[in-house]
């Protein structure tokens, strides 16, 4: 169903799977990395391949640092250059002659939605956005949106120097436990626990429980409530009702949501941030009709 494909990005090999489109035309495409220290065979997988199955072509890769791609640093998470790898997809599929440059969306889960909702605002001509239970924020950063931090962000994201230090560096650290008191870890409730541990431990998943978390010392944070007003892509936020993660502030997102200027829907999902990432699964089901019924409807309406 899928080719073996990589790309460059931040001087390293990103490495994942291109679902081509068995039409001879070009083709709509989907770009999607998985969640915090998943890998893309972590369920990600079975969303790529239900949208392939919808006619769509998708790329489905590894983070850096995660899975099967390169990385100096293994299991470190840094957002702005998890959301260069984003821009350097894109630019990967649009060279692709199998892929219509005009036709490409951006698909992101928890960490990796809250990517797509600040990268959407500074990558260029995209047809849409799906940000899939959204880390936003546990609160809203302490400065508002204006056309210069904007500009303040896009320059970092396209030059700053994004190294970790010391006092920017949390970790290493486990990604779950099921003892916060003795071994406390990174993503707290017991639901994370028991998913992770389920489809990481599955054979072959790459999954590793450490992670290390940078966040650069930046003039502006890389917030999706800062970039909300500057995306121009029809964007699909669905949240979780009940969410178990502090970061996914209903609030936030919401707050988010209402600053985003470009068509938009907003979809609540039962089954707090796991329940959708169970497959097979009633919840996945939903979560996939909404996401396709989107996508389709974004695409269709982007001339070619």
């Amino acid at each position: 169903m899928y080719e073996p494909v990589e790309f460059s990005s931040e001087g390293t090999d990103l490495r994942g799977r291109f679902y081509g489109s068995p039409s001879a035309d070009r083709s709509p495409c989907l770009i999607m990395a998985h969640g915090t220290t998943a890998t893309i065979s972590m369920v990600a997988e079975d969303y790529a391949a239900a949208f392939h199955r919808a006619g769509m072509s998708v790329l489905l890769y590894d983070h850096i640092n995660f899975g099967r791609s390169g990385g100096e640093v293994r299991q470190e998470i840094n957002p702005w250059i998890q959301g260069r790898g984003y821009r350097d997809a894109v630019s990967y599929v649009r060279k692709r002659a199998d892929v219509a440059p005009n036709k490409i969306a951006l698909w992101g889960d928890s960490y990796s939605a809250m990517e797509v909702l600040v990268v959407g605002g500074l990558i260029e001509n995209l047809a849409g956005i799906v940000a899939q239970i959204p880390v936003c924020g546990v609160e809203l950063p302490n400065i508002e949106p204006s056309a210069e931090n904007f500009m303040t962000l896009k320059n970092l994201f396209e030059n700053g120097e994004m190294s970790g230090t010391p006092e920017t560096t949390e970790g290493p650290m486990p990604v779950v436990s099921f003892d916060q008191t003795g071994l406390p870890s990174m993503l707290k409730p017991i639901q994370a626990f028991r998913w992770f541990i389920e489809y990481g431990g599955r054979y072959d998943s790459g999954w590793l429980n450490k992670v290390t978390r940078v966040l650069p010392s930046t003039d502006v944070p890389f917030s999706p409530y800062l970039a909300a007003p500057f995306v121009s892509a029809p964007t699909l936020m669905m949240t979780a009702r009940n969410d178990e993660m502090i970061h996914c502030n209903p609030g936030v997102q919401l707050s988010v949501f209402e600053k985003i200027q470009a068509q938009k829907e907003f979809y609540e999902i039962d089954g707090g941030h796991f329940g959708l990432l169970y497959s097979p699964g009633k919840l996945f089901d939903e979560a996939v009709a909404r996401q396709t019924e989107f996508l389709n409807k974004i695409f269709k309406e982007t001339t070619d």
